[in-house]
């Protein structure tokens, strides 16, 4: 059975790009190249240079996930730099390839353990980061929803007509809050561990807790910002419906297990975006890919080689002591 999960999931992931990549060119099969080229070269070059700072400001706060995760387990002895290039390289490779192919334990796994943490310390950091992004989705989903919860109509061809329903929509969104205010009460009151499959979590102190709900929405804002501040300016598109519309795209594209979400982020976008030129999002879409995942893709190769350049080498002049040798499998959280 174990087997069989290995090989599902990517299988699942494949249909998903299978699909959703022919109902996307059903949605664009009168749009030209020429009209999407037209649209990146109409962006000002500030609203790139926006752009790239939220990409910026994304991954600095996928790097703190990892430093409270280790802040959680007591560890303080590894540098801000080493920890922002290991959360930059395991995001970039685990968003390009799929976390169902490529899990990010394995990258954490080769860097952290030659920092002198153990297995069951990178299996708790990986799952604490784990959560710290849903906790952050969770958070603004529902307050999102709240808010104004007539969003999901964007999504009634996509969802069923009963979750549609600015009622039912606002109820979910009160439910998505109550969540996150019983895992802050669990931090404060300090209740017994949770379970997440087989791993188990121990409720942070509320110093750690709060870290959390900063820096999960915060990476969740910066990856919604570079599609947003691409978006044709005059058209005046709200960041709410921006960020509701984002938050709904990259969990779908999370779900399909899809390779980088690949037709499937780009699916939902389009269909809950009705109101703006199809040309204009699909060029918005085209730029935070661009952005936010291949070319952080291939910076994160560069690293991986050098890192592993570095270890070879290591090992090669013979300072690595013995109980260094072959690392054994990655753990499965």
């Amino acid at each position: 059975m174990k087997n069989v999960r290995e090989f599902i999931w990517p299988l699942i992931g494949l249909v998903a790009v299978v699909v959703s990549c022919w109902l996307l060119y059903r949605e664009l099969r009168g749009l030209s190249l020429d009209d999407v080229w037209e649209s990146l070269t109409a962006v000002p070059g500030r609203r790139y240079a926006l752009a790239g700072l939220s990409t910026l400001v994304a991954y600095l706060a996928l790097a703190w996930y990892d430093r409270i995760a280790l802040l959680h387990l007591g560890v303080r002895h590894i540098s801000w730099l080493f920890v922002s290039v290991t959360s930059f390289t395991t995001y970039a490779l685990s968003h390009n390839i799929g976390a169902s192919v490529f899990s990010g334990a394995v990258v954490r796994y080769r860097a952290y353990t030659s920092k002198g943490l153990s297995a069951p310390q990178i299996a708790v950091l990986v799952a604490l980061c784990s959560f710290t992004f849903g906790l952050g989705t969770i958070l603004l989903g529902g307050i999102v929803l709240t808010v104004d919860p007539s969003l999901l109509h964007r999504l009634e061809d996509l969802l069923p007509v009963a979750l549609t329903n600015p009622g039912t929509a606002r109820v979910v969104g009160i439910l998505l809050l109550g969540f996150v205010a019983l895992y802050v009460i669990g931090s404060i009151l300090h209740l017994p561990p949770m379970t997440i499959r087989k791993a188990k979590l121990q409720y942070p102190r509320p110093a750690i807790m709060i870290r959390q709900l900063l820096a999960a929405p915060l990476e969740l804002l910066g990856a919604a910002g570079i599609i947003y501040f691409v978006l044709p300016a005059h058209l005046e598109p709200s960041f709410v419906v921006v960020l509701a519309v984002f938050l709904a795209s990259f969990s779908a594209a999370l779900v399909s297990h899809a390779p980088g979400g690949l037709g499937v982020f780009e699916l939902v976008f389009l269909t809950a975006m009705p109101d703006i030129p199809k040309a204009d999002v699909l060029a918005a879409l085209i730029v935070f890919r661009l952005f936010y995942l291949l070319i952080p893709f291939a910076l994160s190769l560069i690293v991986v080689v050098l890192f592993e350049r570095a270890r070879l080498a290591q090992a090669w002049r013979g300072r690595v002591s013995p109980g260094d040798g072959p690392l054994p499998p990655s753990p499965r959280v």
